[in-house]
């Protein structure tokens, strides 16, 4: 007798998996939907879909979709291909069966949807649905039911004489009301299947409007214009500047573009409205043009373009990629056409949305050139193109920063030196492309060191009165590491100048970052700042200007000492540098050395202004 151990195991046995009904609308409505009113929408997209499947062999079949509704219940009626007996349970009572679907010929790209599922969203707002179909093959009319605990029956009804097709019924639940009354069902029947090439009715009144309008036939061009921005204001509220037909023959896709008409934030991607076989997907597509079209809305209708399980957005795939590229080169070739035919649209265009056009031109040479030719840029000679400044201007330079132009735009104007405000998004990297176009387009940074060579040396005379002045200025200076020197230049409105180079703004930072590093990194940015020379930060005091002039001749030369300070203070909030805390140490200084000064009507006594 053979022992336990040596006994077969019995083979082990397979199980079917049970599907908890309740549970998968559970998820449909929490997690893959986003609202209860898609219900509307899938059974819109299951009666198309039948439509579209009659009339491949019948193309003179009806095409009619009746949705009565009443005290809370709802019926769809449409008038397509309709479901034989097995036909039923393999498309209503089998989730997921796609393999059975596609033999059926219900799984072809022609449908909206896949041709059944969408039934289950009608659990949604009821507990029992009801589905009689009559198939264009004949027999008898199928009643199937089924209920959101998963049960169904089916049973054949009729004696198959009616007209093929399928009606399908709800009644809804009591905390489901609100999305099965007359209003809610016209509103949404008319939102997700107004372009339906169908006829559709709620209680008898029509909500579908035709082909859609940017397809349909005007008697000119600006009556197709206006009929269009029209059409625009009622779906996105705005009177567009212009309107951009868009067309991708890869995804099926025809639509309109409009522009908008006041600026828009760059950072918050436009909402555009996508339908599918004209059949509305979403009226808040994120993810159809490229990030820099921030300044148009969309509608558009696509027949190979794959929606999201949900559908309600678009599905990321290489189509979608290649959509997105094509519909950006076709709203940049209409930039390119504007500049050739109506300059006056392209100025008021860039007045609104230059963003869009900067960031375009930092990889595309025509956006570049449009930039180049038309947009006015802040120039210390006023607002001027680019093309208009190189003329005037064969070396002028350009700044980094904003701060930078408004500190220095008046002294380098007044010297000759063009200069082109830079510090705007996307400037730098334009200006520094220019060279692109050709070399004798290129403009360079100006390093505000190289500014010093161009204001004009003092009088002579003037200068040798003031060197006690400019020694003693150079020695309160000197712990700040920064020199003085004596200039004339306009305007003489301004005292000081603080001007430093990028070398030594780098240098700066690196002193700075030793200073407060730990003892390991204060020694390596100690060994990095030997081995990198800069020259050091200048106060460019202007003898042009009167108080200058005072200050240079003050016998004091302690009082002078702390007026030089407060002259340094103010340049640097001038040029809006950063302070140092010794920077704002010797401001406060300085500020208070004068101000007792003042008070006591002569000057402090030697050692008070920089004890």
């Amino acid at each position: 007798m053979d022992s336990p151990v040596d006994m077969p195991a019995d083979p082990p046995m397979d199980n079917a998996f049970h599907v908890d009904l309740r549970g998968v609308v559970d998820l449909f409505s929490r997690h893959l939907y986003s609202s209860p009113r898609v219900y509307v929408r899938e059974l819109l997209q299951n009666a198309a879909d039948a439509i579209t499947a009659r009339r491949v062999s019948d193309p003179r079949a009806p095409a009619t979709v009746t949705v009565e509704v009443a005290g809370g219940r709802l019926s769809v009626r449409d008038t397509g291909i309709g479901l034989t007996e097995d036909e039923v349970h393999v498309l209503l009572a089998t989730i997921g069966r796609s393999s059975k679907r596609d033999e059926l010929g219900f799984a072809r790209h022609e449908f909206l949807g896949q041709f059944g599922i969408g039934l289950l969203s009608g659990f949604l707002v009821a507990d029992e649905i009801t589905v009689r179909t009559r198939s264009v093959k004949g027999g008898p009319a199928v009643l199937w039911t089924g209920r959101s605990d998963g049960r169904y029956r089916v049973a054949l009804d009729g004696d198959g004489t009616d007209e093929p097709g399928t009606t399908v019924t709800l009644a809804a639940r009591a905390d489901a009301a609100e999305w099965v009354s007359e209003r809610t069902i016209t509103e949404l029947a008319g939102l997700y299947g107004s372009l339906l090439p169908i006829d559709v009715t709620v209680n008898g009144r029509p909500t579908t409007i035709g082909p859609p309008p940017w397809l349909t036939n005007h008697a000119s061009p600006a009556v197709r214009r206006n009929f269009l921005r029209k059409h625009g204001e009622e779906l996105f509220g705005f009177a567009a500047l212009d309107v951009v037909d868009l067309h991708v023959p890869e995804a099926g896709l025809t639509g309109v573009a409009y522009i908008l008409p006041t600026p828009a934030n760059p950072s918050v991607r436009g909402a555009h409205r996508v339908y599918l076989k004209r059949m509305l997907l979403t009226e808040s597509a994120e993810d159809l043009l490229p990030e820099w079209a921030f300044f148009a809305r969309c509608v558009v209708d696509a027949a190979e373009l794959r929606p999201t399980a949900s559908r309600e957005a678009l599905y990321e795939d290489d189509l979608l990629e290649h959509t997105r590229l094509e519909l950006g080169r076709q709203l940049r070739a209409w930039l390119v056409r504007l500049a050739e035919t109506d300059p006056g649209g392209l100025r008021a265009f860039l007045g609104l949305h230059s963003l869009g056009v900067k960031a375009l031109a930092l990889h595309d040479d025509d956006m570049l050139r449009l930039v180049d030719q038309w947009l006015e840029y802040e120039t210390s000679a006023g607002p001027m193109t680019l093309a208009q400044f190189r003329v005037r201007h064969p070396r002028g330079r350009y700044t980094g920063s904003v701060d930078e132009f408004r500190q220095l735009a008046a002294v380098s104007g007044a010297q000759g030196v063009g200069l082109v405000n830079g510090g705007y998004v996307y400037d730098g990297e334009i200006l520094e492309r220019l060279a692109h176009l050709h070399p004798d387009a290129r403009l360079d940074r100006l390093d505000p060191a190289e500014l010093a060579t161009h204001l004009g040396p003092a009088d002579p005379d003037a200068e040798l009165r003031a060197r006690p002045f400019l020694s003693a200025a150079g020695r309160a200076l000197d712990p700040l590491g920064c020199e003085v020197v004596l200039r004339d230049f306009d305007p003489a409105s301004l005292p000081a100048l603080y001007l430093t180079s990028r070398a030594a703004q780098h240098h700066a930072e690196l002193r700075e970052a030793r200073d407060l590093g730990d003892e390991l990194w204060a020694d390596v940015l100690g060994a990095m700042e030997r081995t990198l020379a800069a020259d050091r930060p200048r106060l460019v005091l202007n003898h042009r200007n009167p108080l200058v002039r005072r200050v240079t001749g003050l016998p004091d030369l302690t009082l002078a000492a702390t007026a030089v300070e407060a002259l340094y203070g103010m340049a640097l909030l001038h040029g809006h540098h950063p302070l140092r805390p010794s920077d704002t140490a010797t401001l406060n200084r300085s500020f208070l050395g004068l101000l007792d000064w003042a008070v006591r009507g002569s000057a402090p006594e030697p050692g008070e202004s920089h004890g």
